[in-house]
């Protein structure tokens, strides 16, 4: 157990980068004045007042626009945590072809760019404003193009923190605004302060660094994620495009998949099994208390080891099923078991991610927080259109 609500088993690698200078790297990470760290504490000092949010709680749908960053670990909250959640929210995080998606009356959009010059984000915003929806907008304190659209329609204007990025900022405005709205609680996510004295949590983490490091010397670059939980598919995508985006320079990096389970037992799992052996793997898997549960009277004789079962059982046991092949092939994994499913886990998985990242980059002799490659795309779709 690295927490009361993780239990996580870490890679079996017998060889691994000295866990002293990561530690030591760990520690300095955390003092740092590192705008990203700060907001996974406690104390990080969001740019809106909950008082600010009462005249918004009324309303019971919400529409956010944005892509990459802006919206994946909003909606990674919103999937992994949507029992606890009375409200309704829609997500426009492409340019949708299907532009009857998310059309209401009635509602708050909430509008996402650091930047506040992101061509999609604009043409989205363009498309779903009308005069019966009120509106917030994140963006920096400067004058951009999303900036000065909510000052002429007077909307409400979040200043984003100039210095998160946006794949870091789930902990920051970007996120904790939405999760209010949401009637969670936003001071339970920020787990920093607390973890910082957990020792499981942070040998946990020096250790799975250590062990990731090792592949990738072994020329290990794709991480394939074996999700066994339909509620955290969008966690992962966020986790997607932070490993991507971060690593993903001079050549070097990781590519993250994401394999949900247990369908794709039966398609690409043949090729983790006995393919190319480039990968290595996170099992991840959450109990689920309410699961759907067998019908016996429909079950023949043959296969009375399913009856009393639900699904959480079955799916359970495809997973421990999988590790015994993994183990037995010397295929590299670790695993995550998520006991509950709450703010305090949540925040814990993205402070787990978050510092993992980042410090793969610095051993990479990476910078964890730019994106240049992807700048040039946009600098060119702005000259083709003009």
């Amino acid at each position: 157990m690295i927490s009361t609500g993780i239990e996580f088993k870490n890679f079996e690698n017998k060889k691994k980068t000295p866990i002293f200078k990561i530690k030591q790297t760990l520690k300095l990470l955390i003092k740092e004045n590192n705008e990203v760290i700060k907001s996974l504490k406690k104390n990080y000092k969001d740019s809106f007042s909950k008082k600010s949010l009462k005249k918004y709680k009324k309303f019971k749908y919400f529409r956010i626009i944005g892509m990459g960053g802006s919206t994946l670990g909003t909606q990674a909250i919103y999937q992994f945590l949507k029992k606890k959640i009375k409200k309704d929210f829609v997500f426009i995080d492409n340019l949708q072809a299907n532009t009857n998606i998310g059309k209401k009356n009635n509602c708050i959009n909430i509008i996402v760019s650091k930047s506040g010059n992101t061509i999609e984000t604009i043409a989205n915003t363009n498309f779903y404003l009308n005069n019966s929806n009120q509106n917030i907008f994140i963006t920096e304190n400067n004058k951009n193009h999303l900036f000065l659209l909510a000052k002429k329609l007077k909307s409400e204007i979040i200043h984003h923190n100039n210095f998160i990025g946006g794949r870091y900022s789930v902990l920051s405005e970007v996120g904790m605004l939405p999760a209010d709205l949401m009637g969670l609680d936003s001071s339970k996510f920020r787990q920093l302060n607390l973890l910082i004295n957990n020792k499981k949590f942070f040998n946990s983490l020096i250790s799975n660094v250590s062990s990731i490091i090792q592949l990738i010397k072994k020329k290990k670059f794709n991480s394939i994620i074996i999700n066994y939980d339909e509620k955290s598919e969008n966690l992962f995508k966020w986790y997607q495009q932070l490993i991507a985006e971060s690593l993903g320079k001079k050549k070097k990096g990781l590519l993250p998949v994401i394999s949900t389970m247990p369908k794709d037992n039966h398609s690409v799992m043949q090729f983790y099994l006995d393919g190319l052996q480039n990968n290595f793997f996170t099992f991840f898997y959450v109990k689920e208390t309410n699961s759907k549960k067998i019908q016996n009277k429909y079950i023949l004789p043959s296969l009375n080891f399913l009856k009393n079962k639900n699904f959480s059982n079955i799916i359970h046991a495809q997973k421990r099923a999988t590790e015994v092949i993994f183990k037995k092939k010397n295929i590299p994994f670790r695993s995550f078991e998520i006991k509950k499913r709450d703010e305090k886990t949540l925040g814990e998985l993205f402070c787990f991610f978050i510092l993992e990242t980042i410090l793969l980059g610095k051993f990479l002799n990476l910078n964890p927080y730019d994106q240049p490659a992807v700048e040039l795309i946009k600098q060119e779709t702005k000259k083709i259109l003009i």
